[in-house]
């Protein structure tokens, strides 16, 4: 367990806090963003020191949840090295070796990638804030960056099927959006795509893939308590499980945040 004191250089940073809105995460509960001044440029080793905090980004704005009585939003991270696949992910990985990769900027999106995203947003999130999908926001979400941002691409022959938004940092990668053939269902490509995000930062030798905010008490971000060991910013320390938890374990966790004072949970689980 190590506590984590960020550099004096986020200090020098300009931050605003938003008035209470809608929680886009669970239901019937408001949320506050602290977010950074977008007029402020920032280079990979300040996107690094901000990701460590907390933050996170999308598009040009780099944000953090600050809500009142609740914590449940936790930055959440694979150490790689440690990484070890379960059955699931197994059988993910060998239905996909078919899939060829590629890496390529953020910079080179064209039509193909739009036309797959578009798919996805109308077929898999018609329900969302993000329905209906259009060229701008496609553009200002996963274009726009303040960062050294690229697509992990997977092709099936000369058909674009998956592609990973990834932000380099100065210690792995963070996984900014997945989205995918509808299509492909079967094929588990979420679940692959994280896999090659942490096969990738493997080969670089750095040590983690940032998967952005776990949040106990939303099922639809439990998936990410399925990649172990993980690591959870939990009262600003960095703090490790070894498992993955079953159901009653990520509700008592998600019960625990449900304030603003720090508390103990389960001390055999977290490290």
């Amino acid at each position: 367990m190590n506590s984590y004191h960020p550099k004096s250089l986020l200090n020098d940073l300009q931050y605003y806090i938003t008035p209470p809105h809608d929680c886009s995460y669970l239901e019937q509960k408001s949320a506050r963003m602290v977010f950074l001044d977008p007029a402020q440029r920032i280079d990979v080793v300040t996107l690094s020191e901000l990701s460590r905090t907390g933050f996170r980004r999308s598009g040009d704005f780099v944000y953090r949840p600050e809500c009142h009585l609740c914590r449940q939003c936790l930055s959440s991270r694979v150490p790689v090295a440690d990484f070890k696949r379960n059955s699931a992910q197994k059988k993910a990985w060998k239905k996909n070796q078919d899939l060829t990769l590629k890496i390529t900027s953020t910079q080179n999106a064209n039509i193909t990638h739009y036309q797959l995203y578009e798919r996805y947003i109308r077929e898999r999130h018609a329900d969302g804030d993000m329905f209906p999908p259009s060229y701008d926001q496609f553009e200002k979400f996963l274009i726009q960056s303040c960062a050294e941002s690229f697509f992990i691409e997977l092709w099936k022959d000369d058909r674009l099927v998956c592609v990973s938004t990834c932000d380099m940092l100065d210690d792995g990668l963070s996984a900014v959006y997945t989205f995918f053939d509808p299509d492909e269902s079967h094929r588990s490509l979420g679940v692959f795509a994280v896999l090659k995000q942490i096969e990738y930062i493997q080969s670089l030798e750095q040590p983690y893939v940032y998967l952005g905010y776990w949040v106990p008490h939303s099922r639809k971000m439990n998936y990410k308590s399925q990649y172990a060991p993980i690591e959870l910013l939990l009262d600003g320390q960095w703090r490790r499980i070894n498992r993955h938890l079953n159901a009653e374990e990520i509700t008592q966790l998600g019960d625990m945040l449900m304030t603003t004072l720090p508390s103990e949970w389960n001390k055999p689980i977290l490290k």
